[in-house]
């Protein structure tokens, strides 16, 4: 583990190679799992903000679980997530294509929100635990459904931390990330 601040960041982040590979896994991570997306505090008020002009990107069905169980709810482990569709995909996912995608990141990239979509959406496949101390743990979470990921990114040569370079730096900054690079460099020698 590498020490960062107020962050424990696993060395898989700057050892394992990813790259998404949507045409393999049809955006299997948003449909797959056992809750929603994980949600910071500081989102809720986002989420209640931003999901009427998000609300036309999403199913039918998307709209409906949203109505029935709220744009956000508390999981069995206290943490916020999304909610699921009949526990399969997230409320906010639509396909095209047969691939899932997230209505909230169509709604920014058509201008009508200034909001990219869940930091946990944009930092998968690395998750953050929160441990004692404000300290947060930043790891990998490895996942079948990211072989193909895994593949590319190793035929591509793409390290995970530098694959998450936008997401890592809206999580924890632009020095945070420039600390984790020079790590990656002296680690590589």
């Amino acid at each position: 583990m590498l020490a960062i601040n107020n962050t424990l960041v696993s060395e898989d982040l700057i050892e394992k190679h990813f790259v998404c590979d949507l045409n393999a896994c049809k955006g299997a991570c948003c449909v797959k799992g056992d809750y929603g997306a994980p949600l910071e505090l500081d989102e809720l008020p986002v989420m209640d903000e931003i999901y009427n002009k998000v609300k036309p990107y999403m199913t039918e069905k998307g709209i409906q679980s949203v109505e029935k169980q709220g744009k956000y709810l508390e999981y069995e482990t206290g943490e916020w997530v999304t909610p699921l569709i009949s526990g399969k995909e997230c409320a906010y996912t639509f396909f095209e294509n047969g691939t899932a995608k997230c209505a909230i990141e169509k709604a920014y990239y058509d201008g009508k929100i200034d909001f990219k979509k869940p930091v946990s959406c944009h930092l998968y496949p690395v998750r953050i635990n929160k441990m004692k101390n404000s300290v947060e743990a930043v790891n990998y979470d490895r996942w079948s459904i990211c072989k193909p990921a895994c593949k590319l990114g190793d035929s591509l040569k793409v390290p995970l931390y530098k694959f998450l370079k936008d997401s890592l730096i809206r999580k924890y900054g632009e020095d945070w990330y420039a600390q984790l690079e020079n790590m990656a460099v002296h680690l590589d020698k």
